[in-house]
């Protein structure tokens, strides 16, 4: 009767262990997949993507070089804020000048023989109708006075052409901003297009993000976002969705996870702020769209 009671308590108690390791491996299965489903739903009727602060059309410029020569004069300095016209940078104009002096002095020498021309051919005028001199010297007379004129104007088209290539020398801002990047230091030789300095009005900044392809139905204009940047942990900023790109393009941003392919084909999506930020021009950004609010009728 003894063995009996014990085989039974064995029994029992193997089959409670069974139990209680059923329990535990259930448990342990169940919960990545419970924790998957919070998460996603956390996510749920949100578009995540990974963008970068940039200026609105015309708010950065990159200023040029319109001609070539050496740099003389640069006279800003990254993070000085200019105003539009102002005089960034100047290259040598010492022979242009030395040209516009010239035809300025062909001009004075050509408008002191057309003032010459004009008395002469009013005297002459008197002297055909005193019937002093023939017709023949009058027309003379003028035909001298036209030739004087033409050289006149000759002159003055030459020094407007020089006072053109000398402004192409000063280098001055488009815009009033903030210079952003130095490209050439004084001394050196620049050539017709070579960037000189950049200008952004960083009170015109937005995001472009790239959103997955797969998301391009999700997305809409108006949508609320939520924008968030690595340097910043603890800060949210809002935004709102301005503009969509007509058709989706090759990624053109390296993604910040590894583990995210870099050769899928994403839309543009820009991103107006709605708030001041510290975020600076060029940053790297995340954001959220609300794609939830997109489906409300």
């Amino acid at each position: 009767m003894k063995r009996k009671n014990l085989l039974w308590m064995f029994f029992v108690g193997v089959a409670l262990v069974g139990v209680t390791v059923f329990q535990v491996i259930n448990a342990s299965t169940r919960a990545p997949a419970e924790r998957a489903g919070s998460e996603s739903r956390l996510e749920a009727g949100h578009v995540a993507a990974e963008g970068r602060v940039t200026a609105y059309p015309g708010a950065e410029v990159i200023v040029s070089a319109e001609r070539v020569g050496r740099l003389v004069k640069l006279q800003v300095e990254e993070g000085r804020r200019v105003a539009k016209g102002e005089l960034l940078a100047e290259l040598d104009s010492d022979e242009l000048q030395a040209g516009l002096a010239e035809a300025r002095a062909r001009i004075a020498e050509a408008e002191a023989e057309v003032r010459l021309g004009e008395i002469t051919l009013k005297r002459r005028e008197d002297l055909v109708r005193q019937e002093v001199i023939a017709r023949h010297d009058r027309d003379q007379s003028e035909r001298d006075l036209d030739v004087s004129r033409a050289r006149l104007e000759t002159a003055r088209a030459e020094a407007a052409r020089y006072e053109v290539l000398i402004e192409k020398t000063r280098i001055v801002s488009p815009i009033a901003g903030t210079v952003v990047a130095r490209h050439v230091d004084a001394g050196e030789t620049v050539e017709v297009g070579d960037p000189v300095v950049t200008v952004a009005n960083l009170k015109r900044l937005r995001v472009e993000a790239e959103a997955d392809e797969s998301d391009a139905g999700a997305v809409a204009v108006g949508r609320p976002v939520l924008i968030t940047a690595d340097g910043f942990p603890d800060r949210v900023w809002k935004g709102r969705v301005e503009e969509i790109a007509d058709a989706v393009t090759p990624r053109k941003l390296k993604p910040q996870d590894p583990s995210r392919p870099s050769d899928t084909r994403t839309l543009t999506v820009k991103v107006a702020l709605e708030e001041k930020t510290p975020l600076k021009l060029g940053a790297t950004v995340e954001i959220k769209i609300d794609t939830a609010a997109a489906r409300e009728p």
